[in-house]
């Protein structure tokens, strides 16, 4: 049985889509991070960042209970479990982390700024709007070029790197991108939605979001609470 430790972010639903997926029994603990669920220490215990998502996997490689935090490291841990989404050759594995690290270190930081300041920043910046959008362009036109040649970002086969990127392209109006100028990206992005894995993995958690309106869940996401030593 696999625990996982989420809330329906992006990042999360890369963990809820995955565990579909690979059909892995799981339970879900829903983590508030607008009530500040990520500090406690139960949860710091097992993801020292403070960020969603986190699992423990009561049955480790070694048969012991194993942790672990930060998304793409839990994709990578679940597609060596089960030998599922990750590429059958060296070749096709080393593509999937390509396209994978990729998302982990531009599409989800990059987009997730757009998204910010777009839709939360107390005051409309027109510099970091106009960066972070263009930016957010950008990658979904790399991303498109991409599908033009090959039917998932890693090739022929749909990998993690699918499951990784797909969560934070559902996002695109708040981004500032229109789907239609992207055919390819789109095409794809309308493939996936209709995984019935895909379908249940995004409903995880779903009904318990809310709305960011509130000053203090504010204060918890992007304020000083963010920075606390602990």
């Amino acid at each position: 049985m696999i625990d996982v430790y989420s809330w329906p972010t992006p990042n999360g639903h890369k963990i809820h889509i995955m565990l579909e997926e690979c059909a892995l029994p799981y339970r879900v603990h829903p983590i508030n991070i607008g009530a500040g669920d990520q500090f406690t220490a139960d949860f710091l215990s097992i993801s020292p960042n403070n960020k969603i998502p986190a699992i423990v996997d009561q049955d480790g490689p070694d048969g012991e209970p194993i942790s672990l935090f930060e998304s793409g490291a839990i994709l990578l841990y679940l597609a060596s479990k089960t030998g599922e989404f990750l590429g059958g050759t060296d070749r096709e594995r080393f593509k999937t982390l390509e396209w994978l690290m990729f998302q982990v270190g531009g599409v989800g930081p990059m987009l997730g700024q757009a998204h910010h300041f777009r839709m939360y920043a107390p005051e409309q910046i027109a510099y970091a709007v106009d960066r972070y959008t263009n930016e957010a362009k950008r990658l979904y036109g790399l991303i498109d070029k991409q599908l033009s040649k090959n039917a998932y970002l890693a090739g022929s086969e749909y990998t993690i790197a699918d499951i990784a990127t797909f969560p934070w392209l559902r996002s695109w109006k708040n981004q500032g991108v229109e789907l239609s100028d992207f055919p390819y990206l789109h095409e794809w992005f309308d493939t996936i939605s209709q995984r019935p894995a895909v379908i249940r993995g995004v409903e995880v958690l779903a009904s318990l979001r809310k709305p960011l309106t509130g000053e203090k869940e504010r204060g918890v996401l992007f304020g000083n609470q963010q920075y606390e030593k602990r």
